[in-house]
């Protein structure tokens, strides 16, 4: 058990069958398989605001904390959906929002997030346009499906998803108005810089 009597977080590093840890792109590399002890503590963080955020009733078991250049907490954020009534208010959502109004930019770039689980297709979408560096998460998603959450979205919307399906109906829109919707990127292209 860890330090507040809830259970010690472990986080290992994806193998290639042969004890040697694998990028994200797959390439093997020589990484320690040892997590470096600050990503124990921030993930330790994030799973105690996981705990905090159920304890206050303000939503879901979900924490997260964005750190900046490895050692400061930018800021720390649980599920907030309950106490917002606000169904994106999920705890990686929250912690982007606060980290960019903190800093005062979108760009998180020098960031990493640490979140007590494996992120929802919104939260990575936060994620990755927020461009923080790095994310580590602790259970995998199929630890919140399994005792009914469904924000796992993707498998839902395809149909593939073995804990539920989406009634959903979705559908290309047609005619004019989707013409119109497809010329609104090129009519504002010259309005903006992009991020």
């Amino acid at each position: 058990m860890g330090d507040e009597g809830h259970p010690a977080v472990e986080v290992r590093a994806a193998e290639d069958g042969h004890g040697e840890a694998l990028t994200p792109s797959g390439h093997v590399k020589a990484f320690e398989l040892e997590v470096e002890e600050r990503d124990h503590q921030f993930l330790t963080m994030a799973v105690d605001e996981a705990y905090n955020g159920v304890k206050l009733g303000e939503g879901g078991p979900f924490g997260a904390v964005i750190v900046k250049d490895g050692k400061v907490v930018v800021c720390a954020a649980h599920n907030e959906v309950l106490k917002n009534m606000d169904p994106t208010a999920h705890a990686e959502v929250t912690a982007v929002r606060k980290a960019c109004q903190k800093l005062g930019r979108y760009d998180l770039s020098d960031c990493e997030i640490y979140a007590s689980c494996e992120p929802c297709p919104m939260c990575f979408g936060a994620i990755h346009l927020s461009k923080l560096k790095r994310l580590v998460y602790g259970a995998e998603a199929e630890a919140a499906l399994a005792i009914g959450f469904d924000d796992f979205i993707a498998d839902a919307i395809r149909g593939t998803a073995t804990y539920q399906k989406t009634n959903l109906k979705i559908e290309k829109g047609s005619g004019k108005a989707a013409d119109a919707a497809e010329q609104i990127f090129e009519n504002t292209k010259s309005k903006f810089v992009m991020y």
